[in-house]
Order: C-alpha cells, then structure tokens, then sequence
C-alpha cells in the first residue's frame, strides 16, 4: 500500500508571456481595431492584387473604349484613387510593422525569461544530482567497508571456533 501522493500543479507554460498579451491584437481589441488590422493584412494578398488589376483593367478599358466617359485619360480620378488608398494604407502597414515590432521583442523577452527560469532548475537539479552522487559514492564506500569488516569477523569468528574445536578435541 502506497501513501497518495500530492498532485502537482499544472504548470502555467505561458506564464512569461501572460505580460505581454496586450500586445497581442495590432490595432487593440474593440471593433475598429479588428478591422483596421485585418484590412491592412488584406493588402498584401494575392486576391487585393487581382482584385485591384481587375478593376484598374476595367476602369482604363470602360474610359478608353468610349463606353463611359466618367474618367477619359489621363485618368485623374483613378490616380486621385490610387492616392486615397496610399494615404490610408500606409500608415496602416507602418503602424502593423511597428506593433509586430513590439509583439516580436515582448515575445523575446519571455522567452528569455523562460530559457533563464529552464536554466536556472537544470543548475539546480544538477546541483542536487551532484550531491546525490556524492552521497551514494559515500554510502558505498561505507557499504565496501562494512563488507570488509564483516569478513574479517566471519573470518575470525570461523578461526575461533576452529581453535576452540581443537582445544575441545584435545580435552577430550
């Protein structure tokens, strides 16, 4: 029969990061926030850049071809477009750069954290498995010695008793 033992605690593997998850969403957490993020990702993916050469293909082709006459060449108002777009979307991809920034050195910083605290148990551990090992290279030693002595006794009890024998054999 084995006595319970404690159950251990759950260790908290993000413990180092719980700090820094404010820095999780790019923009914040309310609604505009959300958006603003996930518009600026938008930008960079392949079906922006098809969409946007799509409908610039379009428009050019709609005003050249004299179907409509709502921007006629040299296209100032796809330009003034392509100006609003800019306006707007680069300080949302700088502003994304600059918070990864953040995000990515908060992360370094709990993982440094963890890799200190991971280093820090190991010399630990290693400490005490050193200890260990002196105190088991102790006991065997002592264990050696105590074999020793016991064969010398038995040696000496098995001498005795020899010599005792004879020394009754001869009264005898």
């Amino acid at each position: 029969m084995t006595p319970d033992k404690p159950k251990a605690a759950p260790i908290d593997h993000l413990r180092f990061h719980r700090s820094h998850a404010h820095l999780a969403p790019t923009f914040g957490n309310d609604t505009f926030a959300l958006k603003a993020e996930a518009f600026a990702r938008f930008f960079g993916t392949p079906t922006f850049l098809g969409a946007q050469t799509a409908i610039v293909i379009l428009w050019v082709a709609l005003n050249v071809s004299g179907i409509t006459h709502f921007d006629v060449y040299p296209f100032i108002l796809l330009n003034l477009a392509f100006s609003l777009q800019s306006a707007y979307a680069a300080p949302l991809i700088l502003l994304a750069q600059t918070r990864q920034a953040a995000r990515d050195k908060a992360q370094s910083d709990a993982d440094a954290q963890h890799r200190e605290a991971l280093a820090t148990a190991n010399a630990e551990r290693q400490a005490e498995a050193e200890k260990t090992s002196k105190q088991l290279l102790i006991l065997l030693e002592q264990n050696t010695q105590l074999t020793e002595m016991t064969k010398n006794l038995t040696e000496r009890i098995e001498t005795l008793t020899s010599e005792m024998h004879e020394h009754f054999v001869r009264k005898t």
